[in-house]
This record gives structure tokens, C-alpha cells and sequence, in this order.
């Protein structure tokens, strides 16, 4: 599975404003902004990410997957941050 046909997995489930993947063989880094992860603790941001790639992490076309969760505006300041 291509990284355009994951991205489109999970913008058909979490409504984000941004999305970024990268991939390493079948190790993937993900990072997603949105608003709807305001006031959501990191596991149940991670969480809702993880849920619309259940299906490719269980037939093995994903081995590893790395989250980050971001409202815009913690993602503004992470990219501020790590310039």
C-alpha cells in the first residue's frame, strides 16, 4: 500500500487539516493536525489515528507505525521548536 493510499484511509475517517507520512520498508511515522484532537489526551489522539489503519496494521502491510497528534496550534509551536 502506497503512502497516498494510507493518507486517504485515514482522511476518510478523522477530519485533519494536516497530514504527513513517511515510510521505512513497512515502518511508518505519521503526523496528523487537527482541531478535533482539542482536549483529547495523547492516547486516545494516537488512538484515533491507529483506528482507520487496524486493517492494513493486521494483515502485516504496516509493521510499525509512529503517531504524532497535533492541534494546529501545538503543531505551530513543535515547528518553531525543532527548526
Amino acid at each position: 500500500m502506497d503512502l497516498e493510499q494510507i493518507k486517504a484511509l485515514i482522511a476518510e475517517k478523522v477530519e485533519l487539516t494536516d497530514l504527513e507520512l513517511k515510510a521505512d520498508g513497512s515502518h511508518y511515522e505519521v503526523i496528523a493536525v487537527g482541531e478535533i484532537f482539542e482536549g483529547m489526551r495523547s492516547v486516545k489522539r494516537q488512538q484515533t489515528i491507529y483506528a482507520p489503519l487496524m486493517e492494513i496494521i493486521a494483515d502485516g502491510s504496516m509493521h510499525a507505525v509512529s503517531i504524532k497528534a497535533f492541534t494546529p496550534e501545538e503543531y505551530r509551536k513543535h515547528k518553531l521548536l525543532n527548526f
